[in-house]
């Protein structure tokens, strides 16, 4: 059984910590200009993973932080409605972080658009939140890599929370999701994400994300091999070194998507614990549908897996059912039960 299973977290919730922020959707040939409509999905990648375990009866809390207004009390009745406990959310500020994202395509692509400077969560500052009070009843505390990329503010409040929460004994997770359009405040990843991993018992990305935010190598023949079984002995050779940097983490997760412009989809992950690699079945598809989510969905999964006392090869076979599942899911986050995924496994 894996150190992370052994614990009982079904007396307490799930928190994530993140920024919520709307995305815009304008269609690649510009019609929303005649047609004077823009889709909009309610999303973050936080929210993602609180809306899947949500979906799939984990007890999901969210902290954002938003203006009190009506907009924002539209926004969270729409939470509530999805049955995500919204009470430890934090209210100041003048508005809500926005991203647009030309319909179809890779938020590592040139399409996206950020606009989120001066955001309520953006100007948070230590000092502001009681979080014990935040923390109280929580078993479980999830953050992301994009919020410390959004300011040194934002870094300095992710470590402060990190604290609070690790002295409460509280589980912790991170995904190292990198944005190349975000970290412009001076410092690179390196230099701010080992301070904030070292609190984390489960670590998910993939072998380039943990090079470049925790500085682990990555050999280049892997990066251009394309080999399967050379992925997979370089995300256990990633894996142990980050447990080995950082004594806390008991587990560790990477992901392989491999596509060309939605088309020609491959995927398969990797769950590194307990001294051992447990690989997922893997995925094809012709074409898929929204990109957006789809690791929030495999975090997500992780975290359900663990939640509720699955074994690791039962809990990555879930998780990465759940992220390739999300792939056909016209949503930030994910609409399918746990059955329908259970269906999918590999």
């Amino acid at each position: 059984m894996s150190e992370l299973t052994s614990k009982d977290y079904t007396t307490g919730a799930v928190l994530n910590f993140g920024e919520l922020l709307l995305r815009i959707t304008p269609d690649a040939q510009g019609d929303w200009l005649q047609q004077n409509s823009l889709p909009v999905f309610v999303g973050g990648a936080e929210l993602n993973v609180a809306t899947a375990l949500a979906l799939w009866d984990v007890p999901s809390r969210y902290f954002t932080a938003l203006p009190k207004n009506g907009m924002s009390a539209q926004i969270v009745s729409f939470l509530e409605d999805k049955d995500i406990d919204t009470s430890s959310i934090f209210y100041h500020g003048n508005r809500v972080g926005l991203y647009f994202l030309t319909k179809g395509q890779d938020l590592k692509h040139d399409a996206l658009i950020y606009d989120r400077a001066y955001s309520a969560f953006a100007e948070l500052t230590p000092g502001q939140v009681d979080w014990d009070a935040v923390l109280d009843g929580v078993t479980w505390f999830h953050f992301s890599a994009i919020c410390p990329a959004i300011s040194q503010n934002a870094a300095d409040v992710c470590k402060e929370v990190l604290e609070a929460a690790s002295k409460k004994g509280i589980t912790i997770s991170v995904d190292l999701n990198y944005r190349a359009k975000l970290w412009k405040y001076g410092k690179e990843p390196v230099e701010v994400m080992p301070e904030l991993a070292q609190y984390c018992d489960l670590i998910m990305g993939n072998v380039w994300a943990a090079e470049r935010m925790l500085g682990t190598s990555v050999s280049p023949d892997v990066t251009e091999s394309g080999q399967k079984s050379l992925y997979v002995k370089e995300a256990q050779n990633s894996s142990e070194a980050i447990i080995k940097q950082f004594p806390k983490c008991k587990a560790v997760a990477n992901t392989f998507r491999f596509d060309a412009n939605n088309t020609d989809v491959q995927y398969y992950t990797v769950l590194y614990t307990d001294g051992k690699p447990y690989l997922s079945g893997e995925y094809a598809a012709a074409t898929i549908i929204d990109k957006v989510g789809s690791g929030d969905c495999y975090m997500a999964g992780l975290i359900y897996g663990f939640y509720n006392g699955l074994d690791p090869q039962q809990t990555v076979n879930f998780a990465t059912a759940a992220a390739f599942t999300k792939l056909f899911v016209n949503s930030d986050a994910t609409n399918k039960t746990v059955e329908e995924i259970e269906k999918e496994i590999k």
